[in-house]
């Protein structure tokens, strides 16, 4: 066997929905010839317990908070600072120890949530490469009011059909999350410096907003961050993501349980690992899945807020109440016939190469602008529309909304959709395609110093 060249050192920020893509990154890489080695923090690494015998190499860094993680640092603004003061650091503590072996970091592939990491990279004559685990569309909406100071004039000039309920919910809720807000805009100071940026998307999803983004930094599409044997099937021992911060006990028994729906009846229903909703939310939710045969992932942090009485109404031989799903598993299950999700990018691209139609119930940070390009871009989905005097999406529109998808008068053109884009992530993830040749062309730069 041929010895690989060039190391890709991964870091990611430390949350599930930047693990994964990372994670499936490297397996891409792996297959090219790279080493790579994946960074955790320390807490994270510990919760985990990853496997330690894979192809991929795993080490730890520190955010500065290696015994309790993020919940005991205060504020996002202390943790990101600690992180960055740590992380630089035990980062560069990583590099000097490989430098003396016969397998040295020839590159950095960083978090662009973590923008710190190119210096670190420099100071060694590093290869890098920011990973933005969000959509083209949304970094260029970020861009613009990063370059205006953190504002938006609408229309925008490149995406004049984006309406002020379609942006990031920082502008759309003025002063929301502030800090949250600061560190998506700081993704953008010196990415221009980098020798690619790197965006978890395929270009046939995003052709248009991939060229706006691409005038003002090296684009490469390397999406979708999917496991291969769904997709083009060159990485055989690529299965599942194999590495999660939650428990999936309950796997096997909702596989099975999904064995015995007919095809296309049930509404998988999820809203990621960190997006929370109100109790009047959980309420109207409730009423309008009971219509429905429903499996419904609600993480145990949140099931106080389920209607009291619910789980004993809940016809167990036509719909499932779990606290975590293999989400992979369901999406590809022949049972599902719509995604009722928070539009979280990862579960888009899912759902997106799965061919899945949605029902778009966006929270929060980038999901209303996914929910736009779900319905009115892709035309893959509809989106829920939020009732003016409550603010909440009522148990009427809900059940409208899922109607719509899996039996209305447009239900099989969003089903046809959504498997067109299914064929055209296959295509660009197989020999030739345009992901393919991205990663090839990454592959060629990080092999040197």
């Amino acid at each position: 066997m041929e010895k690989k060249r060039g190391h890709v050192l991964a870091v990611p920020y430390p949350t599930q929905g930047h693990i994964t893509p990372f994670r499936q990154f490297c397996k891409r890489l792996d297959s090219k010839g790279l080493n790579t080695t994946l960074a955790l923090t320390t807490f994270v690494f510990n919760s985990i317990k990853p496997d330690p015998s894979g192809p991929i190499s795993i080490t730890t860094i520190s955010d500065g908070y290696d015994h309790h993680g993020f919940d005991s640092s205060g504020s996002i603004h202390d943790y990101l600072q600690n992180f960055k003061t740590s992380g630089t650091k035990t980062i560069a503590d990583i590099i000097r120890k490989h430098q003396k072996s016969d397998n040295p970091i020839t590159c950095i592939v960083y978090d662009a949530f973590i923008p710190w990491a190119l210096d670190v990279a420099r100071e060694f004559g590093l290869v890098a490469a920011p990973f933005f685990t969000q959509s083209c569309a949304v970094n260029y909406v970020y861009y613009l009011s990063y370059i205006n100071n953190g504002t938006l004039k609408l229309p925008l000039e490149d995406l004049p059909f984006l309406e002020l309920q379609d942006l990031p919910s920082f502008f759309s809720v003025s002063g929301s999350y502030p800090a949250y807000f600061e560190m998506v805009l700081q993704q953008f100071p010196n990415f221009g410096n980098a020798d690619f940026v790197l965006v978890n998307t395929f270009q046939e999803l995003e052709l248009y907003e991939k060229e706006l983004l691409s005038k003002v930094c090296p684009v490469l599409t390397i999406g979708p961050s999917v496991p291969s044997m769904y997709l083009d099937q060159r990485i055989k021992s690529d299965t599942d993501y194999d590495m999660n911060l939650f428990d999936s006990k309950d796997d096997a028994f909702c596989i099975d349980w999904l064995d015995t729906r007919p095809q296309g009846s049930v509404v998988y229903v999820a809203f990621g690992s960190m997006a929370k909703l109100s109790s009047v939310q959980f309420a109207e939710l409730a009423f309008a899945l009971s219509n429905f045969s429903f499996m419904w992932v609600v993480r145990s942090s949140e099931e106080a807020k389920l209607p009291l009485g619910f789980f004993e109404t809940v016809d167990k031989d036509n719909s499932l109440v779990l606290q975590w799903s293999p989400q992979l598993e369901v999406l590809s299950n022949k049972a599902i016939g719509c995604f009722l999700t928070h539009c979280g990018w990862n579960s888009t691209m899912e759902a997106l190469t799965f061919g899945v139609p949605m029902v778009a119930m966006p929270q929060w940070t980038d999901q209303p602008t996914n929910a736009k390009y779900i319905q009115d871009v892709w035309k893959a989905g509809v989106r829920v529309k939020i009732d003016e005097e409550s603010g909440i999406v009522k148990r009427e529109d809900i059940e409208f909304s899922i109607k719509e998808v899996m039996e209305g008068e447009k239900s099989k053109e969003m089903k046809k959709n959504a498997t067109k884009w299914r064929d055209l992530a296959v295509k660009s993830l197989s020999e030739g395609g345009s992901t393919d040749i991205n990663i090839d062309a990454f592959v060629s730069k990080a092999q040197s110093k």
